[in-house]
């Protein structure tokens, strides 16, 4: 699915969407703050967030049900990525360079996530108990001797 670019107003209603995940045209205005848009105005957006992929409809008698297409994490991935492509040649690094120089990150910040990440890694799963398949690689002993009986019984029918 691609995702395209939105303008401010699409998206401070896509949040108000993105919060409500499937709604129907009086909800919105409901549910939108102060200062209210006109309703023809929502609904103009309303059909352009659905051209552009984001919403999809479903008639139910005269009136439209809308449901949420591209999840807010899609989006803000898609942001993320354009963002570093198109300002930071998409380096990881350049980016939290900028984002400790303009101090929206701290060394704290990152060590404890970093220090969260290795508590993360560190805790040991118990190996799962493996009776069946050494059976198989391993057989014992009395299942050779089961065939061999077997062989005994099928030579003396002859």
């Amino acid at each position: 699915m691609k995702i395209n670019h939105l303008t401010s107003a699409e998206e401070n209603l896509m949040k108000l969407f993105w919060a409500m995940n499937s709604f129907y045209l009086k909800e919105v205005m409901e549910q939108h703050p102060e200062p209210k848009p006109h309703q023809n105005t929502v609904s103009t957006y309303l059909k352009i967030l659905v051209e552009k992929g984001y919403l999809s409809t479903e008639k139910e008698g005269r009136i439209f049900k809308y449901t949420v297409i591209v999840p807010f994490e899609d989006y803000k991935k898609f942001l993320l990525k354009e963002l570093s492509h198109n300002f930071f040649h998409d380096s990881g690094k350049e980016i939290l360079e900028f984002l400790m120089v303009e101090k929206l990150i701290s060394q704290d910040d990152l060590r404890a996530y970093f220090d969260l990440k290795m508590e993360l890694k560190q805790t040991k799963v118990k190996a799962p108990k493996l009776e069946i398949a050494n059976e198989i690689l391993n057989p014992k002993k009395d299942k050779k001797d089961k065939k061999g009986k077997d062989k005994k019984k099928k030579n003396k029918k002859d």
